[in-house]
């Protein structure tokens, strides 16, 4: 291979590496609704309240509208495009609650399945309470 032509190669897979792909595979279709506002700024609003009521199951602590993970921003997507079809946040919530479980939803609905999650840390309060009361007790005597 000549010189010359071997320097037009480097600069021509240079140039090929350095090309935007990525930028001109997003031009043109639909938005990406993971990090895209809704055109309506009521269903904008509904979308954004529903979001802050569902856990990432990825970050476990947080909703899907702070976290960064990639299966929270296609959890936003997902409710998003659903509102934008026409779907309330009450049935977004049901189907979400459907394919990730009762866990998903910081607002968990009661019922005998989640019995335990409005039980438990009712009977842990009750539990403290009987405790101080129990320790000021002892420390009056």
């Amino acid at each position: 291979m000549k010189n010359g032509t071997r320097r037009w190669s480097i600069a021509a897979t240079a140039a090929l590496l350095m090309f935007p792909m990525p930028i001109l595979a997003q031009q043109g279709g639909a938005p990406d609704y993971a990090e895209v506002s809704l055109p309506d700024p009521q269903q904008e609003v509904e979308a954004l309240q529903l979001m802050d009521s569902i856990r990432c199951v990825v970050c476990q602590g947080q909703p899907v509208s702070g976290s960064n993970a990639d299966l929270a921003g296609d959890m936003r997507r997902m409710i998003r495009e659903r509102i934008a079809a026409g779907d309330s946040p009450d049935q977004v919530r049901a189907w979400l609650v459907g394919k990730y479980g009762d866990w998903v939803s910081f607002k968990p609905e009661v019922k005998q399945d989640t019995l335990p999650l409005w039980i438990v840390p009712l009977l842990a309060a009750l539990g403290g309470l009987w405790l101080v009361a129990r320790r000021l007790k002892i420390k009056r005597s």
